[in-house]
């Protein structure tokens, strides 16, 4: 018997009383009430409700809940959501702190109250607030409350059955209100930098297959890249770095807020079916974890382009988000793919830090689709990585990079990831700065939103001795991929190199919390003398490995000055 089978087997049933806070839960009478008053459930928002509290302090899993309320019966994972966030309103839940569900991101659930559990006593004769019974199989989530009396006198009074009426309306007239607010409510405020924040968390691989994970990841990617193009300067889409570290992972989302900071998170999910695949995506608002927008999308692998374009449009217009008439043109054109050629391409980008394995599978997405540009971008920098570990003869291994990445630009000169790679070439290749600067800034007003280019134009401003300009294009990149400890660690040596001693030690700090081996201890170690605190830049030169010519240099600077 697995853990799970034992957990249902040993939960209570039907005939008990369950308190938590000023709640009480009774599943003989299906009601639910706070200080002795009752509160008005549907039946299913009672099953859904019933079965959290009996499973306390676990996570239940989206499939779990589904299994366990409808049975067998399909049921959209977005109906799941409004009936979670029916239940939250209904229990009162007004802010993170006093929440008692809580949504673990691209998982499931988690009832937190200390639940106490007693046998229910038998109060037929009382009257209850319930929904009325409806069939099982109804997948349906408006929430139609009704009172229903149990065991009462037929010779109700009139003066009750007016207040009974009265209670009916009132209760009318605060779900009529609830479901204005919920179609007319205002979007979360943006962030001091006036954009709307947005985390695509990565794709659940639903489709049973783990060899398809590549396909979960490769959707990911080009799901964040085609929200951050939609309108750079209103929304702003954490970077694949950052989300990533989510993935496969139990994290609350008003947890997830807090790391990346936004205001938004859009969940996904894949499954396969034959020919088909099946893409879920729910947009949840963070700040009270209120479903937005669900959709479901089937589609053939050839088309999936165009469905992210569809996923596009939707959070836009969920969010609000006013597109140009050029950014609209560019979300209704199709977009002819080759499938192989992308399923080559994801296997070339999931393959790791193997570079001759992702070169193959990039060389064959070109062979499958010889006008796939980003596809010769890829293969351009796999050719680079090859170079740089001595996998390729120098000679012959820079032609190859020049080559591929020559026909990328031939093929779409608008692509920003082939201006950002020239850039990088002309500076590493031909030593031509200012060639690699203008190709730089090329990439940034194509796709300003982008970390990757970010980064590469700050540092490139910073040769020039713009420092200004590179520790405010750093810091955007920061801000667009919180997690990731080597952006945090680069713009940390900006700073310092600027002469902000004291942000700079805030953010090399914050990227050896992140990963101790992106960031330079080095470089913490030389503020710390420059400051006179040579004490403290010892201790970060201890950390360094041991033998290091830099730990020894730095020790005798460090001690110099003591």
């Amino acid at each position: 018997m697995s853990d799970l089978d034992k957990d249902k087997k040993s939960t209570p049933t039907a005939g008990y009383l369950y308190r938590f806070g000023e709640f009480a839960l009774d599943s003989r009478k299906r009601t639910l009430s706070r200080a002795d008053s009752p509160v008005s459930l549907t039946p299913k928002a009672f099953d859904v409700l019933l079965f959290l509290v009996q499973n306390s302090n676990r996570l239940v899993t989206k499939d779990e809940l589904l299994q366990a309320v409808w049975g067998d019966t399909f049921v959209e994972e977005g109906n799941l959501t409004q009936y979670i966030s029916h239940l939250r309103k209904a229990l009162g839940e007004h802010s993170e702190d006093a929440r008692l569900i809580v949504t673990i991101a691209r998982k499931g659930y988690q009832f937190t109250g200390d639940v106490a559990v007693a046998e229910a006593a038998d109060t037929r004769k009382q009257m209850a607030v319930q929904a009325p019974v409806t069939d099982s199989s109804r997948s349906d989530t408006r929430p139609a409350l009704e009172f229903q009396t149990k065991g009462a006198t037929p010779k109700t009074s009139k003066h009750w059955r007016k207040a009974a009426i009265v209670s009916a309306l009132v209760l009318i007239l605060l779900v009529v209100g609830y479901m204005s607010w919920r179609h007319f409510r205002p979007i979360a405020p943006p962030t001091a930098s006036g954009r709307i924040m947005l985390a695509v968390l990565p794709f659940a691989n639903l489709t049973g297959d783990p060899n398809k994970e590549y396909l979960a990841d490769g959707l990911t990617e080009e799901m964040i890249s085609q929200l951050a193009r939609l309108n750079p300067e209103r929304l702003g889409v954490i970077a694949r770095t950052s989300v990533m570290g989510y993935k496969n992972k139990e994290t609350r989302l008003d947890q997830v807020g807090r790391d990346l900071s936004v205001q938004y998170v859009l969940e996904n999910s894949v499954r396969a079916n034959g020919n088909l695949i099946r893409l879920t995506a729910q947009l949840i608002q963070v700040k009270d974890q209120t479903h937005v927008w669900a959709q479901d999308y089937d589609y053939l692998a050839k088309d999936f382009l165009n469905v992210e374009d569809e996923v596009a449009k939707a959070v836009a217009r969920e969010v609000q988000l006013r597109l140009t008439s050029q950014e609209q043109a560019r979300l209704t054109q199709t977009h002819p793919v080759n499938p192989e050629a992308f399923e080559a391409y994801f296997q070339g980008r999931y393959s790791g830090q193997d570079p001759d394995v992702a070169a193959k599978y990039f060389e064959r997405a070109t062979q499958l689709d010889p006008n796939y540009a980003l596809a010769w971008v890829w293969l351009a920098r796999a050719r680079f990585r090859q170079v740089d570990s001595s996998r390729l003869p120098i000679e012959e291994g820079r032609r190859l990079v020049r080559e591929a990445i020559e026909r990328a630009l031939a093929l779409d000169p608008n692509l920003a990831a082939a201006n950002a790679t020239m850039g990088g070439l002309k500076e590493t290749f031909d030593f031509d700065w200012a060639g690699g600067d203008a190709y730089f800034q090329r990439a940034l007003a194509l796709e300003p939103s982008n970390p990757e280019i970010l980064t590469g134009a700050a540092n490139s401003a910073a040769q020039f001795g713009r420092f200004d300009e590179a520790l405010r294009l750093m810091r955007r990149a920061v801000e667009l991929d919180p997690l990731n400890a080597s952006l945090r660690a680069g713009l940390g040596q900006l700073e310092y190199w600027g002469g902000a001693l004291d942000e700079a030690i805030v953010d090399l700090k914050r990227g050896l919390e992140l990963n101790p081996k992106a960031s330079p201890r080095i470089i913490l170690a030389e503020i710390y003398v420059v400051q006179g605190k040579s004490q403290d830049a010892l201790t970060e030169i201890e950390q360094l490995r041991p033998g290091s010519p830099f730990r020894l240099q730095e020790s005798a600077i460090a001690y110099h000055a003591l």
